[in-house]
């Protein structure tokens, strides 16, 4: 007898997934996002009130930080994701957070720009562990045919993440303050309440995930064995495809979350006489348009995927990116209606370029090497944010404040061309049937 599928919220999951796993999986979303965003949007206090650093070496110390925070993801995601396959996705997930509660107990504690950079470091491989493991548990816990929505449903919690960020934690010292402590005292406090967080994250982690993802008796390879294979499997032309659209997406987060409120904000007070309060107030209500656009555009995106190609899908959120990202050029006022239809499509392309490569990337890829090489996925990804700085800072100071957001465009349309001339060649992975090795044999002529 046939056994019954279940379902999560209408996402239908592989044999063995409960309601729990999935559960923790959303929350563990939820989370990362979270405290991705706090980690980068608290340090101007951290500068300003607790370390006393002078606010014009602000902007080198966070390139910095963002620099080293990357080159620890690209050193050790691949690393990460080899482990999972070895070891258990549990297991790197519990550490993730773990890791990243020890960035967070010792940052506000550094007593010099090369500590906070260690520390920085320490968060890098942490957080490097827990988004390898979101995208490897998609695979693994959701049926390749609704992979879409549960992708959805990722994006929704990104979101939320997000919005708790800013809208909770980031307004934590005001209330300490309060209740009577000042700006060291209520910024320590504030990050012991994220400590808390991430280690009742890891304890959830290691309670509520699945130890294995997959009962396969493959042979036992080497760490870096798994890391090289990892490499390997691009030659399949599908997870190549999906590399380079993690390139492209995960650089997507970075130009909006370094680049828009600069943009928004120098152009408010050189061009608009705004007081720096007022341009900040402004680029902030601008972006936040971005990322609810891309909270709703989550669904979308998540049952587009299910209803046509993961490749078109894919080639569908890169030519958004291209649209939206290159448009930025023409814009001579940034605070004008035209920025706002940009700014749609900007949100748009954000979320879909997430959600379609990690689907595409989840249905290229057989079980026993979905870590390897959704690690190496998380590596192009964090090459894709370190070029991306690297590249849009310079545009950004050398040639036109939408510099960064035309090399990204750019980026995206080549991603989206490669994509094109590729679609007809990718074939999804289909696990063998047990029988088939037995089937062979049986149907080999005999000598």
């Amino acid at each position: 007898m046939q056994q019954e599928m279940k379902s999560f919220l209408g996402v239908k999951v592989n044999p063995g997934v409960s309601s729990g796993n999935m559960m923790v999986f959303y929350l563990t979303c939820l989370a990362s996002i979270l405290l991705g965003t706090f980690m980068n949007a608290f340090q101007p206090f951290l500068f300003s009130e607790m370390m006393n650093i002078p606010r014009a070496e602000h902007g080198v110390l966070t390139g910095k930080l963002n620099f080293a925070g990357e080159i620890a993801i690209i050193a050790t995601v691949g690393l990460w994701g080899a482990v999972s396959d070895k070891i258990g996705r549990r297991f790197v997930m519990t550490m993730g957070f773990l890791l990243v509660g020890l960035a967070f107990y010792l940052y506000p504690r550094a007593g010099s720009v090369t500590e906070l950079l260690m520390y920085r470091v320490v968060y890098g491989v942490g957080i490097a562990a827990a988004t390898c493991m979101i995208v490897t548990l998609l695979a693994d816990f959701a049926r390749d045919e609704n992979r879409g929505k549960a992708a959805g449903f990722q994006g929704i919690c990104n979101g939320l993440g997000a919005v708790i960020a800013l809208f909770v934690l980031l307004r934590m010292p005001q209330v300490f303050q309060n209740a009577g402590q000042d700006a060291m005292q209520s910024g320590l406090s504030t990050y012991t309440l994220v400590v808390v967080l991430s280690v009742v994250l890891a304890v959830f982690s290691w309670l509520g995930l699945k130890s294995r993802a997959s009962t396969h008796d493959s042979e036992k390879l080497p760490l870096l064995t798994m890391v090289v294979n990892g490499v390997k499997a691009g030659r399949d032309p599908g997870i190549a495809l999906a590399y380079g659209g993690a390139f492209v997406s995960r650089a997507n987060l970075t130009i909006v979350g370094a680049f828009m409120t600069l943009w928004l904000s120098n152009y408010g007070v050189a061009d608009a006489g705004m007081s720096p309060a007022d341009a900040l107030k402004k680029a902030g209500i601008i972006v936040a348009i971005a990322q609810g656009v891309a909270l709703l555009g989550a669904p979308f995106f998540g049952i587009l995927t299910d209803k046509i190609t993961r490749v078109n899908a894919l080639i569908i959120a890169l030519f958004i990116s291209f649209v939206g990202y290159t448009s930025t050029y023409l814009i001579s006022d940034p605070f004008g209606h035209a920025m706002l239809l940009v700014v749609v499509l900007i949100g748009l392309s954000e979320i879909g370029a997430i959600i379609t490569s990690g689907v595409l990337i989840a249905q290229q890829t057989p079980a026993e090497k979905r870590g390897a090489v959704i690690g190496i996925f998380n590596l192009s990804g964090a090459v894709g944010i370190l070029v991306s700085s690297l590249v849009g800072g310079y545009l950004f100071d050398h040639w036109d404040y939408s510099g960064p957001f035309v090399f990204i465009g750019c980026c995206a349309l080549l991603v989206c061309i490669w994509g094109l001339m590729v679609r007809h060649k990718v074939v999804p992975y289909q696990k063998p049937a047990p029988d088939d090795t037995a089937m062979a044999v049986q149907d080999a002529p005999t000598p």
